[in-house]
């Protein structure tokens, strides 16, 4: 593969991660970013999904794609050239790819992961945001409980990429645990999956979908 037939579509979260892999792999794809703000509505991201291929030249033969399944913004679709996506449910599950197993979930119930390159990128008003629920006449308070009072870890995963052990990291980390009442830890993560992404290294991780391939949640989930 080269520059000129593939093309990389990433969900923006990822985007330092998408670099650095290809960094480490020694490629240069052009990479589309999807608004991470889509996956409010997996229908949304899908039809940007949708969008962005449409919008590609003739001579791009090739799609990676740089998330999960992330709650059906997948499921259901082909496309006019091939598309390579790693077998996760989503964006947490893909980072959390530590050796050379499929294993579309690796995460832990109960369990909230924080991986992002800035600490102050964490946001629980933003996870709200990105996952509305409709209940009128409920106080914000309330809600807040709706959502993270089943959680009893947050795990900072340490990808090799964020400075994780740094004390700011880490206070702003304790805080945030502290707000949820959950105990705080680390846990083992990786960029792996990226980097053998864009390094064309496709194994059982992941889904090669050839031109006129229908893609369904099957595809992801054995």
């Amino acid at each position: 593969m080269d520059c000129k037939d593939t093309v990389i579509f990433a969900c923006s979260s990822l985007k330092d991660y998408v670099s650095a892999a290809q960094e480490t792999e020694g490629t240069r794809y052009p990479v589309i970013f999807l608004d991470k703000e889509n996956h409010i509505e997996p229908q949304r991201m899908k039809q940007c999904i949708l969008d962005a291929e449409k919008e590609l030249p003739q001579t791009v033969e090739n799609v990676l794609v740089a998330m999960g399944f992330c709650g059906g913004s997948l499921d259901s679709v082909s496309f006019s050239r091939r598309f390579v996506i790693p077998r996760v449910d989503d964006c947490v599950s893909l980072m959390l790819q530590t050796n050379q197993e499929y294993n579309p979930n690796p995460k832990e119930t109960g369990h909230l992961y924080m991986m992002e390159q800035s600490p102050e990128d964490f946001s629980f008003e933003r996870m709200m945001q990105d996952n509305p629920v409709e209940y009128e006449g409920i106080s914000q308070e309330t809600l807040f409980h709706m959502y993270f009072d089943s959680y009893t870890n947050l795990d900072i995963v340490d990808t090799g990429l964020n400075d994780c052990y740094s004390e700011e990291y880490a206070q702003k980390a304790q805080e945030n645990a502290d707000r949820i009442h959950a105990a705080l830890d680390y846990v083992q993560g990786s960029n792996q999956m990226l980097e053998k992404l864009v390094g064309g290294r496709w194994d059982k991780q992941f889904l090669v979908a050839d031109p006129g391939h229908l893609i369904r949640h099957g595809d992801f989930f054995e």
